[in-house]
């Protein structure tokens, strides 16, 4: 997400809680409405650590999904290139199309796969390329130790690309469920809820701001970054790109040149078929 956002989020729910933390400080009596104020304490603290035990691990459980994300998003983009090699050593009646059809993958992951995850809209469809060069693999009929490990190979980096790609959707739809959202977002209101009857008309203006000031910054600030890993492919600084895999098209590219193929692509520049 863009930092504008964020910012102006943070600030608006801490503006808010000041501004009815005031309000609420003209009514209420010296002391603030506890009797006694060291066992109200108690409570809150009770219910902060709650929330913040709860929180931490929620966002580990988003951090790992994160990382699994990226990894995956990296794995998937090094078995293309990897793949890419071991074409040059199936049968030559196979080979160009195998070759060919790990460019247009790459660029179908970078120009149309990508757009899709941040729409979170791409679990529920296929690489066109993929299969295609599932159905030119069945058409393969290895001739020698070379082509029959060639052929081995492949399949083995295969399954690896497929689970690569699967981790890299897995973050797309959410990992967060939603009771967890409800329990977070209803503890953060008991929190600032509480945080108000602890309005003293005899404390200074700026103490009871900073008082629930700092408290909803933070806890805003936090469920912001919880929703950042969450879904980390909503554009915006920190969201996942397709580096890795545009990084392998260079090297496609390199070795494309190097091996002196210079035949067109079956697909244009965003990965469609011609």
């Amino acid at each position: 997400m863009s930092l504008v956002w964020p910012i102006l989020v943070v600030a608006a729910a801490t503006g808010i809680a000041i501004g009815v933390m005031l309000f609420v400080r003209r009514q209420a009596p010296e002391g603030s409405y506890f009797s006694d104020g060291d066992r109200a304490s108690g409570v809150f603290g009770v219910i902060a650590t709650g929330f913040s035990v709860l929180l931490g691990f929620v966002i580990f459980l988003a951090f790992t999904s994160y990382d699994n994300t990226k990894q995956g998003a990296e794995a998937e983009a090094l078995i293309v290139a990897q793949q890419f090699e071991t074409a040059q050593f199936m049968p030559a009646a196979q080979r160009q199309e195998l070759s060919d059809g790990l460019v247009c993958y790459a660029r179908y992951v970078v120009h149309r796969a990508w757009p899709r995850l941040e729409a979170g809209t791409e679990g529920d469809r296929f690489n066109p390329w993929g299969v295609r060069m599932f159905r030119t693999l069945q058409q393969v009929e290895p001739n020698g130790p070379t082509e029959e490990a060639a052929f081995s190979k492949w399949l083995d980096q295969s399954s690896e690309r497929t689970a690569a790609r699967q981790d890299r959707i897995h973050a797309a739809q959410g990992v967060v469920p939603s009771p967890l959202w409800i329990v977070l977002f209803l503890t953060a209101a008991i929190i600032g809820a509480f945080l108000l009857f602890f309005a003293d008309s005899g404390e200074r203006a700026k103490t009871q701001a900073l008082l629930i000031g700092s408290v909803v910054s933070v806890v805003a600030a936090t469920l912001l970054l919880l929703s950042f890993l969450d879904n980390p492919y909503y554009g915006g600084v920190g969201t996942l790109k397709p580096v890795a895999m545009k990084r392998t098209l260079g090297l496609l590219a390199q070795e494309r040149a190097l091996l002196e193929i210079r035949t067109p692509l079956p697909c244009n520049a965003s990965g469609d078929p011609r």
